[in-house]
């Protein structure tokens, strides 16, 4: 029998913490407030019977930027070496007379097509730097890459605070040198240089690291953002129009999700967008289509950050961005290499606004014109491997790891979507299986 006894009760006291001379000291909020240092965080200390307890509330912030520009390999451009730091902390690092210095791990293919302007960059900059192509492709993602990064790390040996890590490549890239970077010394700052469509809008603006292991995409990673994102779509120049492809299937996701003049401008120019590779500097080009490439790009940036930066540790799991992600990891680790990540995406997305057809969510107008944006930009619709027994095994495992919840966000029509947390009735997913696989398989996408 539990006793209700109210001497067992305990008594809470909030202290603030103050700095003086260099030491932080608990002060309660009635007590004269001592000169110092305040700081955000509080201690809670409860007394009772049986003891004493603290608890610790210390909110921690991190500030990161997204930085736009050309030409970032010119050597003339400050970005690639100082565009991470503010202008007073510039002055001071440049009249330190120590020489700056780089590690930077880059993808092997992207070696192969920018690595010896990446090494010119910093020998016109008399930057001391060590370069490190790795091949990170989503076979190699593991624990294995992360420690091959963290050996040449401690071996180059770097300042763990003022000499970022930098990575130059696609998502897989980012990924693994991020979560490289947050076991180093406990927490290194990198940057991220995304070189893909798909990482530019997705991968590089977040805060999530992370390697496969056990057969699972990204079960390993911390949430740790970089200092700095550097974007040049320049480098799209050099990509196969797959690769293109493969990334504007996350430009329609958040087009889908919330923005109907994104989806809009990739409706009518997405075909020409995806010919072009998203350059708007080309000027043999329309500026009718330099404008769409511009802003195609900055409304995908733009809607990605205002859903990442208030749930960056994704503490809230209500998260349109969600939206092809709830199927496609299970899809995309079935057939790797067979699919590209956006492809696998884009095979979930497009089961899902068959899903809400079904639910009555969308018209079947804009299930089609959905359908034939995903096509014009050259993506699968339908995928063999997607089976209805995929499906099922997806969405159980999704309210496994939802805590009890389904949490799947679903278009309400075009440029708007709801998160819905009920599983779907079995009659619902079947019945949109069936239209799905017998209005899209023909052309085996």
């Amino acid at each position: 029998m539990i006793s209700k006894n109210n001497s067992s009760c305990s008594k809470q006291t909030k202290f603030n913490l103050v700095q003086v001379k260099g030491a932080w000291n608990r002060q309660t909020e009635q007590s004269q407030a001592a000169e110092g240092k305040l700081s955000d965080a509080k201690i809670y200390e409860s007394k009772s019977e049986h003891g004493v307890s603290w608890t610790v509330s210390s909110p921690i912030v991190f500030t990161y930027t997204v930085i736009q520009c050309r030409n970032i390999l010119d050597p003339s451009n400050d970005t690639l070496l100082w565009g991470h730091i503010g202008d007073e902390e510039l002055k001071g690092i440049l009249i330190n007379s120590k020489p700056p210095k780089r590690f930077v791990v880059i993808d092997e293919t992207v070696n192969q097509l920018y690595g010896s302007r990446v090494a010119q960059y910093f020998e016109a900059r008399r930057v001391v730097h060590k370069i490190v192509p790795l091949p990170t492709t989503e076979e190699n993602k593991s624990m294995e890459l992360v420690t091959k990064i963290l050996e040449e790390v401690h071996g180059f040996g770097i300042d763990r605070r003022s000499e970022p890590i930098i990575a130059i490549g696609g998502g897989v890239c980012l990924d693994v040198v991020g979560l490289a970077a947050s076991l180093y010394r406990r927490r290194t700052p990198y940057i991220r240089v995304p070189t893909t469509v798909l990482s530019y809008i997705d991968a590089s603006v977040g805060a999530k690291t992370g390697v496969n292991f056990a057969g699972g995409k990204n079960k390993l990673g911390s949430y740790i953002p970089p200092v700095a994102t550097f974007l040049d779509c320049s480098f799209f120049q050099t990509l196969p129009r797959r690769q293109i492809s493969n990334g504007m299937a996350e430009m329609l996701k958040m087009a889908l999700m919330k923005h109907i003049g994104l989806f809009e401008l990739l409706e009518a120019d997405g075909r020409r967008l995806l010919n072009s590779k998203l350059q708007s500097c080309d000027t043999s080009k329309s500026s009718a289509q330099e404008d769409s490439a511009i802003a195609s790009v900055r409304i995908a940036i733009e809607t990605m950050l205002e859903e990442l930066a208030p749930n960056l540790w994704e503490d809230d799991l209500d998260r349109l961005v969600d939206f092809g992600h709830l199927i496609s990891p299970e899809l995309e680790m079935r057939v790797l290499p067979a699919l590209l990540h956006g492809e696998a995406v884009n095979i979930d997305m497009s089961f899902m606004v068959y899903v809400a057809h079904q639910k009555g969510l969308v018209t079947a107008d804009e299930k089609n014109r959905i359908i034939r944006c995903m096509l014009g930009l050259d993506l699968p619709v339908w995928h063999q491997d997607c089976t209805l027994a995929l499906i099922q095994k997806s969405l159980r495992e999704r309210l496994k790891h939802s805590a009890g919840s389904l949490r799947m966000p679903l278009p309400t029509g075009l440029g708007r979507a709801e998160i819905f947390h009920d599983m779907i009735e079995d009659n619902i997913l079947c019945q949109a299986y069936e239209k799905w696989t017998d209005e899209l398989s023909s052309g085996n996408k």
